[in-house]
């Protein structure tokens, strides 16, 4: 079978720095998405979807959180051949480094990929945003031929800048490769598009991040260029010329999860009536882990165009254009407009939320009276009540020991404890 000669590679992501301070206590591919999901849930699924069910995790900074998730959440069937690996980067006499980028990633586990029977290797991230079925592309690859296909999205003068850009012939292979070319550039970087990117504007070919390779080009890849230690920056602009480098184009909604701007527009925007990626489908489901948890109790809260997860328990007045994670717990009388609140890992017990009461301390979730606007609220934070907090392009750039503004989005950091009446904006 066809899903039986490939493996995939999640690259489960360097430092996240961009994404600070969500990644402070996580690596990217593990930062919680739209109430109950993780980043990573989203390249496993498509690969599931797609029938591709042997996969490899490279993990390796802020891996405890990744690799419990990865643990408790993807089991099969003992009868199967299926599963989901984690390759933490290990030292080894023969190699005493960590991983050193991408391609340096994929080259330090190429020996555990060996152990398995596979003609092809599909390489992911781990923090990208989108659904894709990864047979269409692999049945493209064969059919043209390719030593390698990487997958790419048409893209506006606008955006063109910020992506790598590949250049096509007529038969769809690449033959040339730009890192964010100057606008100025641009002319001489269109490629053929369908006439519905054209009518848009999209004319420009933008690196996915997602690669096929054939077994035996990337083993010489990988050891020929030892040095090479990234696969967008070195790798592939590299083999231009060299190997047969096939575009695959993808025409559906994809997004780069890089800063928390794109983080925050990306969950907001699943709120949307007829969201560009639609949770709400039988053919592409998104997995994760199974909690036991009671459905969300809501009273006297007035709601529009908002997500509400699983085992929260609202009393807010009004929750408007928001996401409400998993075992939220919102106090009377508050409001939350165009916000991510992530929810709590579990349930404050009614003995330890009594203590806190009679100590004046916040219990966790948020309190009453409260007003939250622009914000991300991460897991496990005790809000006090008649808290103020309201992001927005007033605020300044800003780090405290309980919250940081990053592009007028305020993000409240991981068990910040937020005192009554505090204030912001």
């Amino acid at each position: 079978m066809q899903q039986e000669r490939v493996l995939a590679v999640i690259l489960g992501g360097g430092a996240g720095s961009r994404l600070s301070p969500l990644t402070t206590y996580r690596s990217k591919p593990a930062v919680p998405i739209a109430g109950k999901y993780r980043l990573v849930d989203i390249p496993v699924s498509n690969c599931i979807n797609s029938g591709i069910q042997r996969m490899f995790v490279l993990t390796q900074f802020n891996s405890a959180s990744l690799n419990k998730h990865i643990k408790n959440t993807y089991h099969f069937s003992a009868f199967s051949k299926a599963f989901v690996d984690i390759l933490a980067a290990e030292q080894t006499p023969d190699n005493p480094k960590w991983f050193m980028g991408t391609a340096d990633a994929v080259r330090q586990s190429l020996h555990h990929l060996n152990n398995n029977d596979y003609e092809y290797v599909l390489i992911l991230s781990g923090d990208q945003l989108y659904q894709m079925n990864f047979m269409d592309m692999l049945d493209f690859h064969e059919k043209m031929g390719a030593d390698i296909s990487i997958a790419t999205i048409p893209v506006d003068a606008k955006d063109a800048p910020e992506f790598g850009i590949m250049k096509t012939s007529s038969d769809g292979f690449i033959d040339s490769f730009i890192e964010k070319p100057k606008a100025e550039l641009l002319p001489e970087w269109t490629s053929e598009v369908s006439d519905t990117m054209k009518s848009k504007g999209r004319n420009y070919l933008a690196s996915m991040g997602i690669y096929i390779f054939n077994r035996k080009v990337l083993a010489e890849l990988l050891e020929d260029k030892i040095d090479a230690t990234d696969f967008g920056k070195e790798i592939i602009p590299q083999s231009i010329g060299k190997y047969k480098m096939l575009s695959y184009q993808h025409e559906g909604y994809w997004t780069d999860i890089g800063n928390i701007r794109s983080f925050f527009d990306a969950n907001l925007a699943l709120t949307d009536e007829i969201p560009d990626f639609n949770l709400f489908d039988n053919r592409n489901v998104v997995y994760t882990h199974a909690r036991m948890l009671p459905p969300a109790k809501i009273s006297g809260t007035t709601l529009n165009a908002s997500i509400v997860a699983e085992g929260s328990i609202v009393r807010a007045a009004k929750i408007d254009r928001s996401i409400i994670g998993i075992r939220s717990r919102i106090g009377e009388g508050s409001v939350i407009v165009n916000s991510y609140i992530m929810g709590n890992e579990a349930f404050q017990t009614l003995e330890s939320i009594n203590e806190s009461k009679r100590k004046g301390i916040p219990v966790m979730g948020i309190g009453d009276r409260c007003y939250i606007q622009n914000t991300i609220l991460d897991k496990d934070c005790y809000i006090g009540n008649d808290v103020h907090i309201k992001g927005g392009i007033h605020l300044p750039d800003m780090d405290t020991n309980i919250l940081t503004v990053k592009d007028g989005i305020v993000v409240v950091k991981k068990g910040a404890v937020v005192p009554d009446r505090f204030g912001l904006g």
